[in-house]
């Protein structure tokens, strides 16, 4: 059977998947919960200055009948006295001595504050630190969380601050709220940290009530944006998390995965862009902490069908398959083909290519129902078509290349081919 053992910056846990810094890694009763349901490690809620939150917190994206698509929050970091916090951590640590226990930080902006607040957390035998370079709401009025996240050279700063006193490894959290997350990233690498870890949220309205006009969350009559997750971030925190597995700099120092990951195969995923572990926080508020089993089971079967005996066997292997667009291979060529006996005849197809797309399909209309077939010299192999057909590989796409040889358009530029020549 593969192993799911983990170890990241030396931080072992029995599997790859740990909850993130968010409201289930609170307290001591969720996360001792946590770790009985069977999860690896937690990120424990982001310990600083006193706050306090507000009622309500919460809203989501719900779409065409799905529950939570995306979830929006407008809570800080822990409103809970920072003693007791403190006092919490250590005694998880004490009942689950094999459990990967990190906690996410947020001092005010100065070194006392933020050393201070790094040797109070190691005297809980915390095994890593992650600095929270990015809540987009709330804490970015008091020049915190992405803030920092966004300047590079104040994120270097602090993560200079942190090593100064640091003992245990530290992971710095970049926001997505920036066009690119590398120049934080080589900047976070350059004073010090040990590890990334990525996506924080994104800022976000998910919706207005339609009677009362307020934007959800209604907070007596107001609202203001929140952080978005869940599923509907996942494309987004896989776009960050390749370009800093590309980068010369970044790829160097192991990357914690977070943004939108709910099941082993997204987790699979975030690996396989180069994350070395990944982390979880909508899909176990939105269904509980034992998917986590689920999580582990998946991923361990697919594991031994592909042949991977550890986690590190995968980690990034789909990373050089991400290319620039000029270099694609323009001779490559795809049309798209109907299974005749699978076809339920509902036409969306034939809507969507007639009416958005290059008119590539045939209607044959007939009683009791219409018949469709692809023109091939007019399919482009866009994909549409099999995007929207709701029955799985009735339409499917086959290869017809459009000459023998690979040639991106930078040689195709070069040999001064003729655009209407292809």
């Amino acid at each position: 059977m593969a192993n799911l053992e983990s170890t990241f910056l030396g931080i072992k846990s029995p599997n790859p998947f740990w909850l993130a810094s968010a409201p289930p890694t609170d307290k001591k009763i969720n996360v001792m919960r946590a770790f009985e349901a069977g999860w690896g490690g937690v990120v424990w809620k982001t310990l600083g200055s006193q706050v306090k939150n507000v009622s309500s917190r919460y809203s989501t994206l719900d779409y065409n009948g799905q529950k939570v698509v995306g979830f929006n929050n407008i809570e800080l970091i822990s409103d809970r006295p920072l003693d007791i916090n403190l006092r919490e951590i250590k005694e998880v640590i004490r009942e689950f001595p094999d459990r990967a226990m990190i906690v996410s930080l947020m001092a005010d902006n100065n070194r006392e504050a933020w050393h201070d607040m790094v040797k109070k957390t190691m005297d809980t035998g915390a095994h890593g630190i992650e600095l929270n370079f990015g809540c987009p709401h709330g804490m970015v009025e008091r020049g915190m969380g992405a803030s920092v996240g966004q300047d590079p050279e104040i994120a270097k700063m602090v993560v200079e601050w942190v090593m100064e006193v640091a003992k245990i490894p530290v992971i710095t959290k970049l926001t997505p709220n920036v066009h690119s997350v590398v120049p934080a990233a080589q900047a976070v690498i350059a004073g010090g940290t040990n590890g990334l870890s990525l996506i924080n949220t994104i800022q976000s309205v998910t919706g207005i009530d339609l009677d009362t006009l307020v934007p959800n969350p209604n907070v007596g009559g107001q609202s203001v944006f929140g952080g978005y997750c869940g599923p509907a971030v996942k494309p987004i925190a896989l776009k960050f998390l390749t370009t800093l597995a590309q980068d010369s700099i970044t790829k160097k120092v192991p990357i914690s995965g977070i943004g939108g990951i709910s099941t082993w195969k997204d987790a699979a995923e975030f690996m396989l862009l180069g994350a070395s572990n990944v982390q979880v926080c909508t899909a176990a508020m939105h269904y509980g902490f034992r998917i986590v089993r689920d999580m582990c089971d998946g991923l361990n079967n697919w594991m031994d069908e592909k042949g991977y005996k550890t986690i590190d066997d995968f980690v990034g292997l789909s990373v050089p398959k991400v290319t620039r667009w000029e270099e694609l291979d323009i001779n490559y060529h795809i049309t798209a083909k109907i299974d005749q006996d699978a076809c339920i005849h509902c036409g969306l197809c034939y809507i969507a290519c007639e009416d958005t797309s290059h008119q590539s399909i045939d209607i044959v209309r007939g009683n009791p129902y219409n018949t469709y077939t692809i023109k091939e010299e007019e399919c482009v192999g866009c994909n549409l078509c099999k995007i929207v057909c709701p029955v799985k590989d009735c339409i499917t796409m086959e290869e017809h290349r459009k000459g023998p040889e690979n040639i991106n358009w930078i040689e195709w530029q070069k040999r001064g081919l003729p655009l209407n020549d292809h």
